[in-house]
């Protein structure tokens, strides 16, 4: 079997709050979430750094915070110049900021897309993601990991988890779009973006069928995966994650103290 070729990833990260007045943003003091410090440097940079760090990316597109706040924050123009992130005004919503962005970029280009919130990130989740990603023939691949996992070693962590016959998993905020097809995959996600933290609903769009063999505890991951397939009528596939830390993120003021103690006890 022919290696597959391993191309260059565009990252893009979204960084713009869902909110107004974001309670993590309020709680640190800082105009965005993304601003919220995570040991000690913005949770931002933090991602940024992972991507940058990592064999696998080459270019990084900054999708967020606005405008306004950029001007309010030195570090934040500082980073953009030096380290030549390209930043790209944010949309009303995650999903058209990520279609925005797809937009923008060559569609032969393979694209890594995450989000600022996740303060945890590493080069080497990174890395070996995209190797697998690319591995899969998908034209859209999502990362996952292992639910068990995650509780095995954070087991006072609240995470959302899809329950299937094979297993238990946690989404990862790590997606990759690897051909043209694939921009339509973020129209797809416009449509479910209210529903992201409700397996069930999502669940729901492939058929009552479907929900029936999710609650009988008969849907494994590879029968969901083709039917959402047949459903966008592109092939959508999954990279499980062997690091815990990849299904951590920011979604709440509690989520936030639990990150800064991760990152406090790394560094020791």
């Amino acid at each position: 079997m022919t290696p597959p070729i391993y191309q260059p990833f565009t990252a893009v990260v979204l960084a713009a709050d869902r909110t107004g007045e974001d309670p993590v943003a309020r709680a640190a003091g800082v105009l965005c979430k993304a601003l919220a410090p995570v040991g000690g440097q913005p949770m931002l940079f933090r991602v940024l750094d992972a991507l940058e760090a990592s064999q696998q990316v080459n270019t990084c597109l900054l999708c967020g915070p606005p405008a306004a706040i950029v001007e309010r924050t030195p570090v934040v123009r500082q980073r953009l110049a030096v380290h030549g992130t390209v930043w790209l005004a944010p949309q009303a919503t995650p999903s058209t900021s990520a279609l925005s962005a797809l937009t923008s970029i060559h569609d032969g280009t393979p694209v890594l897309l995450t989000t600022a919130d996740h303060a945890l990130l590493t080069p080497a989740m990174v890395d070996y993601f995209c190797r697998e990603a690319l591995t899969t023939g998908c034209d859209v691949v999502a990362a996952l990991a292992p639910y068990a996992l995650v509780m095995t070693h954070y087991p006072g962590m609240r995470r959302t988890r899809t329950r299937f016959s094979d297993g238990a998993f946690c989404g990862c905020n790590l997606f990759a779009f690897l051909t043209p097809e694939s921009r339509a995959a973020a129209d797809l996600w416009r449509q479910v973006e209210n529903e992201r933290k409700r397996p069930l609903k999502m669940i729901g769009r492939l058929g009552w069928m479907v929900v029936l063999r999710y609650l009988l505890g008969l849907l494994s991951l590879k029968d969901a995966l083709r039917l959402i397939s047949e459903r966008m009528g592109l092939k959508v596939g999954a990279v499980i994650l062997p690091f815990a830390e990849a299904a951590v993120d920011v979604d709440s003021v509690s989520d936030w103290h639990f990150a800064e103690a991760i990152a406090a006890r790394s560094a020791r």
